[in-house]
């Protein structure tokens, strides 16, 4: 970014090197974009120094960042190769959908909470990320007008897969979302083929829960 801090720089090539490349994660296009994303403006003034920690920071309204390598390792799942439109359950901080952002045509993200939503509507339109499109509603239920997506991420947990946006998702597409109960999740990604739902495994991990229609109650 110009103008910023030379500082700001190193903490993302540090975090990249030593949070993300190390465990194992090579996708050149979200190591490029991880590099690139002003991780440091998502978060509040107070946090600005923890912003590239390796640890999920909160944001307000319940809500959290999310890990930095966990962000990389969702966003590696759905082997994006920049032509895509996917969409995003739970805009939040708004750093998901502007790495998203770097790497692909146009990203949709879904927002349920009003001032989360406002804020980082108006941190995208500062950052000049015009190809993110941003909707205040609830995210369970997907974007059916803009469907099928060639990918979805979800950002928050359940304990299933919406079946909204396993309708939204284009054959050939992915999804990745955490999947389990109030305390502790798996990752899971979907692949949707001709045959049906391919699913796979990805390991334990820990989200604020998917509220909505289909999701948990609020």
């Amino acid at each position: 970014m110009k103008n910023e801090p030379k500082k700001y720089a190193s903490w993302r090539q540090d975090m990249v090197e030593k949070q993300i490349v190390r465990r194992g994660i090579n996708d050149p296009l979200v190591l490029q974009a991880m590099r690139k994303v002003p991780r440091h403006l998502f978060v509040s003034e107070a946090l600005v120094d923890s912003a590239y920690g390796d640890f999920p920071l909160p944001i307000g309204e319940g809500q959290t960042i999310s890990q930095p390598f966990i962000i990389a390792q969702m966003t590696q799942c759905l082997e994006l190769k920049g032509h895509e439109r996917v969409l995003e359950i739970g805009t939040g901080s708004g750093y998901q959908a502007a790495v998203l952002a770097q790497m692909v045509y146009k990203v949709y993200s879904i927002e349920r909470n009003n001032t989360l939503f406002l804020q980082t509507r108006k941190l995208f339109d500062k950052l000049r990320y015009h190809n993110i499109v941003t909707r205040y509603s609830d995210g369970t239920q997907g974007w059916q007008q803009e469907a099928p997506f060639d990918a979805i991420i979800v950002t928050a947990g359940g304990q299933k897969i919406p079946t909204p946006l396993i309708e939204q998702l284009a054959v050939g597409g992915k999804l990745v979302m955490p999947v389990g109960d109030h305390f502790s999740q798996e990752l899971i990604r979907l692949e949707k083929t001709l045959d049906g739902i391919k699913p796979t495994n990805l390991g334990g991990c820990r989200f604020v829960k998917l509220i909505g229609q289909h999701g948990w109650e609020s």
